[in-house]
């Protein structure tokens, strides 16, 4: 096959659009073009080549051995030319009459290709180089059975060409995933972004398969920023999306995303919302989130809505994680032991709140933040808040809030409560279960540690 041959191939490989497409096309092309018995793509890596891609698949157990081995530039010193000077190459174990070459048979090649022909009943091999944005990227590997034709330089030519055709889709398919990337991917996390997701959506509940719709939130990123850093929050969120990751490995078909900030999703088509939830839950059990944070999610899908938009069924999806938000903080504060002893409870207040000024960041917010978090959770508490009087504000008047923190709570649930405590202008809310013991011994506690945290500041 010469022009012809040549101008199909690069027709078919500027229609593929990924990397292993491209190595399928280019390997079949190799065998039909070179009239090869074999023909292999290899992908060179740290002057070591491997095979990515052969054609056909050997049977022979030689061939197989040596199609899973790795070849590296200091043993084979072909290969180390074509590395360095992008030389192509063309080895014979035979000649033209078919007999075998000597070592005086000066066109017979590299003698270690030589060899290695020998070794699996080969008659000649060529290589040439591919070629990706100035780099050596891999070789293209051409092999033909004792009784064939050896190769000669029309032959060279065409394998040349056909790497050049090679290397070019390799930068193109390189180039169009990378635009892809910067378009649907969420730079932080690495999952699809929110435009993805809602694509995912219509096309899931077009499909008229069951579609479920996965909303999760973070419980306790505002509390890891403001006690351990942005930076720490992020990484917090890196593990949230491994998590979503994970799950979606085990819904093949599935689509994680981060919506934005703390927001998560998960969309399934196909899956029954039964299989969702097993594996959702499943997978956040057995990866738990650092720092003690958690995940919060609800399911909401079409076999019970019915046939909706994917802007409802996302609405429903996050009104059912915030009820499991909701009906999270319950449990964890009916869980919480009872402290008998006041004493006790203040001084597991002291030793928290110490340790959490020591560690917060510079600057009276971010102390009492870290304060107010550390207490409320060893009160067994659900939220907290730093608010502040403004100049000129009245004293009996409502103090404005700087920040909040904590899972949300239902205002009428009797099992909770909040201790107020007031350093000047600053005004901390500290959240507290009602089998948590309290007293005089630890409001005092509390006083002292938010005096520390105000006047340490200054």
């Amino acid at each position: 096959m010469g022009v012809r041959g040549l101008a199909t191939a690069a027709h078919r490989l500027d229609r593929c659009r990924t990397l292993d497409e491209v190595v399928e096309v280019a390997s079949t092309a190799g065998v039909d073009m070179l009239g090869a018995s074999s023909f292999a793509v290899l992908r060179i890596e740290q002057d070591t080549a491997r095979v990515v891609r052969v054609v056909p698949e050997p049977a022979d157990p030689r061939l197989v051995w040596r199609v899973r081995a790795s070849y590296r530039a200091d043993d084979r010193p072909a290969l180390r030319r074509l590395i360095r000077d992008r030389v192509s190459w063309v080895a014979h174990a035979v000649d033209v009459a078919g007999r075998p070459v000597t070592g005086s048979d000066a066109g017979a090649g590299d003698a270690v290709e030589v060899q290695t022909l020998r070794e699996i009943d080969g008659a000649s091999a060529l290589a040439s180089p591919v070629v990706v944005n100035g780099a050596v990227w891999g070789q293209l590997y051409a092999m033909r059975e004792l009784g064939s034709p050896l190769f000669g330089v029309d032959d060279l030519a065409r394998a040349e060409v056909l790497g050049a055709l090679l290397g070019g889709a390799i930068a193109r398919v390189d180039l169009e995933g990378q635009v892809r990337h910067l378009v649907a991917d969420d730079p932080l996390t690495g999952l699809a972004n929110r435009r993805v997701a809602d694509s995912a959506a219509e096309s899931a509940l077009e499909s008229g398969l069951e579609t479920c719709i996965v909303m999760c939130d973070v419980d306790g990123l505002k509390r890891v920023n403001d006690e351990l850093g942005h930076d720490t929050g992020d990484d917090l969120l890196r593990s949230v999306a491994d998590v979503l990751r994970r799950a979606s490995d085990a819904l093949p078909g599935s689509t994680a995303a981060r919506i934005g900030g703390d927001e998560f999703c998960l969309v399934t088509v196909g899956r029954r919302r039964v299989e969702v939830a097993e594996v959702v839950a499943a997978t956040v059990a057995e990866f738990p989130l650092p720092h003690g944070a958690a995940i919060s999610y609800g399911i909401a899908t079409t076999a019970v809505t019915g046939a909706t938009s994917a802007r409802h069924l996302f609405r429903q999806a996050d009104m059912a994680q915030y009820r499991a938000k909701r009906a999270r903080a319950r449990a964890l504060r009916a869980a919480a032991p009872t402290t008998a002893d006041p004493a006790v409870t203040a001084e597991r207040v002291v030793v928290a709140g110490t340790a959490a000024i020591v560690a917060a960041q510079s600057g009276i917010v971010p102390r009492l933040c870290a304060l107010a978090a550390a207490a409320t959770e060893t009160l067994g508490g659900a939220g907290w808040a730093v608010l502040m009087r403004r100049p000129g504000d009245p004293s009996d008047g409502p103090a404005s809030a700087v920040a909040r923190g904590g899972a949300p709570v239902d205002v009428t649930q009797a099992e909770s409560s909040t201790t107020v405590v007031e350093h000047g202008p600053w005004v901390v809310e500290i959240g507290v279960s009602a089998t948590a013991a309290t007293g005089e011994v630890v409001d005092t506690s509390l006083d002292a540690l938010v005096a520390v945290a105000v006047l340490g500041a200054s």
